[in-house]
């Protein structure tokens, strides 16, 4: 039986693995290669490559292997084989060329030399020659030259074996399908799969990790799906053997989808598993893999007993997101590994190492890999609390600090004593101490008396000119500072990133401790979160909008459109509202206004709670409700999931306006408020309404250094 010598090529520092995996398909003798592995073997072995590999791009069958230390040498010895016995005269055929070869600067020349190396033998042995196909041809032939020497080999595989056949030529996707089998195959999937170890991927884009690792855990080839291998248009092809390699295959198949573990993808655009799910079903998976829209705040182990691996290729800055965004997104991602999937184990890739570390744990292990031309590290945890790491930033004893860090200490001191008498009147209990009064100390500082002191710091992302080590250093201060001049212990001060925001970013849940704290307002009872969302669930410069709510809801029906937390049904209600209306697309948000209600003893029917879309429910409503006082505070701009329009308030704001006042009894009131900060009334194309402009009067005294973050409008017919 004739022996011959295979290379299979691989992506960028995945050599080892393949000749491993090579290996493992009993082909003996494989071994790591300059872009790959090599192996010798017979046909079989090498067509048995083509349909089991998961990490190989392409298998080459050489043909020929000679000197060629310049462009004719390379003609002479391309023309010497015997192309007759392995290509039919009726086939197409086409050739690459790849490396380097002396007194040559242009890598087609090489091609376009062997190309008539071919044609001249076949019009000197048949007379005739075959055709030219450079885009589709029957048989692919490989030049490769480096050293003064050369290979010509034929490509069994045809087109690269990374195209499985389930996804669609174009989606959009992240990680070629053999890059996603050499993570998981990195991370030890197989073994895990074979245990009954569960997976999740909860950020799955078009599913490729998941798919993969369900053709892995299930034993099922690859190369099942592949179109048009290179072999099937070479003379020299043996069916019978390649037939009995699918019937084995197919086999191992159906026996192996009876053993699949648990396997889940999320994310939480549903575009994305809309594509998932197409994808999940040519590949013949459909039923048996569960992709689901969630968003990551959401993702939970299936059952409570899973254990397994969560694998994901977040953003990293280089094809989606922004810079800006990511740190907090991996903290968020690393926050959820360490209270839910303790036990699990965890491989992430990343083109930015230093996201890996605001995840706050530390990595047992790393590869390096590229996805396509991004060098990118596969970070491997062990979710463990002996591998935690706190992301918050250390403090920095006294004698490490800068000049600056006192004068943040003098400024806090001074703000505090400045407003001791002010909060005291007027019976303040919540307030903003700080909004980045010294701009090298970028953070905002809210305090919240209840129970205890709690104090919330928000630092604003830093602009590209800062050099991030500053930022950090200066972060590390404040964070040392502030717990002494306020006389709070640590873990009563909590950080947030603040970012810029779109459609519900500012409400995403970013954690899920469930710990609320009780404060006070007004004479009401609120309840904060500090740790699962980016804002509380109490607006603080809405604090004298709420005011005037409750001045004006004496025996008026009110409704609260985009009510978030209901803090001011609250106010609505006390005040002597005849009736209130809440109104917010969350279901979250809704049960914390119920939460809020019932703690200010606010119930029965005339205070209905209402989940829906409010651009819906105006349409909805209109001509068959009124309300004597609204209050409308919509966010800047919102594409949340289950709207099937987008708000941009600059945009729409006069549309939305029309639409309320649409609800708006003849002598009754609307309150308009945004936090878009560069926000314009237009004033002109309401000119039917009389607006008048209440930001200043509603600006509360501790807001007054940033007065752009509120706007407040009272329109009326």
């Amino acid at each position: 039986m004739s022996r011959y010598t295979f290379f299979a090529t691989a992506p960028k520092h995945l050599g080892s693995l393949l000749a491993e995996e090579l290996d493992r398909l009993g082909l003996t003798g494989a071994v790591e290669a300059r872009g790959g592995a090599r192996f010798t073997g017979t046909l079989e072995d090498g067509y048995r490559a083509c349909l089991w590999s998961r990490v190989a791009n392409r298998v080459l069958l050489q043909l020929a292997a000679f000197p060629a230390p310049g462009i004719e040498a390379l003609y002479a010895g391309a023309r010497a084989i015997p192309w007759e016995e392995h290509l039919a005269l009726e086939r197409t055929f086409a050739v690459r060329f790849d490396g380097s070869l002396a007194g040559v600067n242009n890598s087609q020349f090489p091609a376009l030399r062997v190309k008539d190396a071919i044609a001249d033998r076949f019009i000197e042995h048949c007379g005739r020659r075959p055709n030219v196909d450079p885009d589709h041809p029957d048989l692919l032939i490989h030049c490769y030259a480096y050293q003064d020497s050369a290979v010509i080999a034929l490509d069994l595989s045809g087109g690269s074996l990374h195209r499985r056949g389930y996804r669609e030529e174009g989606s959009a996707a992240p990680l070629k399908e053999n890059l996603a089998a050499g993570i998981l195959l990195r991370a030890g999937w197989p073994a895990s799969a074979a245990e009954g170890g569960a997976l999740l991927d909860p950020m799955c884009g078009s599913g490729t990790l998941v798919i993969e690792a369900a053709l892995i855990a299930a034993d099922i080839a690859p190369g099942l799906l592949h179109q048009d291998f290179g072999f099937l248009g070479w003379a020299g092809h043996q069916p019978a053997i390649w037939e009995r390699l699918i019937d084995e295959a197919e086999i191992r198949r159906t026996a192996g989808l009876n053993r699949l573990p648990p396997l889940r993808g999320y994310d939480a655009s549903p575009t994305a598993i809309r594509v998932a799910i197409a994808c999940l079903e040519r590949a013949g998976l459909a039923g048996r893999v569960h992709f689901e829209r969630r968003e990551l705040a959401d993702c939970w182990p299936g059952r409570e007993e899973d254990r397994g691996l969560v694998v994901v290729n977040p953003p990293y800055g280089e094809r989606l997101g922004t810079d800006l965004d990511l740190p907090a997104l991996y903290a968020r991602l690393g926050s959820l590994l360490k209270e839910r999937f303790v036990g699990w184990r965890a491989a992430l890739l990343t083109g930015n190492p230093d996201l890996g570390k605001q995840m706050g744990l530390r990595a047992i292990r790393l590869h390096t890999l590229y996805n396509g031309p991004i060098e990118c590290r596969l970070l491997h945890f062990e979710v463990d609390p002996r591998y935690f790491v706190s992301s918050r930033p250390r403090p920095l004893a006294p004698e490490q600090r800068s000049e600056g860090a006192t004068s943040l200490a003098n400024r806090l001191t001074k703000n505090l004593k400045a407003l001791r008498k002010w909060l005291k009147t007027q019976d303040i209990s919540c307030y903003r101490l700080y909004d980045a009064d010294l701009p090298e100390y970028a953070v905002a500082l809210d305090i919240y008396e209840g129970e205890s002191r709690c104090v919330v710091v928000q630092e604003y992302a830093a602009p590209a000119t800062i050099d991030p080590r500053d930022a950090r250093r200066r972060l590390r201060e404040a964070m040392s500072v502030i717990p002494e001049v306020l006389e709070v212990p640590e873990t009563q001060v909590y950080l947030k990133v603040r970012e810029r925001q779109r459609g519900e970013r500012q409400y995403e849940r970013l954690a899920a401790t469930g710990r609320f704290h009780q404060v006070a307002e007004g004479g009401h009872r609120f309840l904060v979160n500090f740790e699962d969302y980016l804002d509380t669930g109490l607006f603080l410069d809405h604090r004298d909008t709420r005011r005037l709510i409750g001045q004006l809801a004496a025996d008026k029906r009110f409704l609260n459109l985009f009510a978030y937390t209901g803090t001011a049904t609250v106010y609505a209600a006390r005040g002597g509202a005849a009736a209130t209306t809440t109104v917010d697309l969350s279901r979250t948000y809704l049960d914390w206004a119920r939460r809020n209600l019932d703690l200010n003893g606010i119930e029965g029917l005339g205070h209905e709670l209402i989940h829906a879309d409010c651009l819906d429910w105006l349409r909805l409503v209109e001509g068959r409700r009124r309300f004597d006082l609204i209050f409308l505070d919509p966010p800047t701009f919102s594409t949340s999931k289950r709207m099937d329009e987008t708000l941009d308030i600059q945009r729409d704001h006069a549309a939305l306006i029309r639409a309320t006042v649409r609800l708006l009894e003849p002598d009754g009131t609307l309150i308009f408020s945004n936090n878009l900060r560069r926000f314009r009334m237009d004033a002109e194309d309401l000119s039917e309404l009389e607006i008048t402009d209440l930001s200043a009067d509603t600006l509360p005294r501790d807001f007054a250094r940033n007065p752009r973050i509120h706007n407040c409008w009272r329109i009326r017919h």
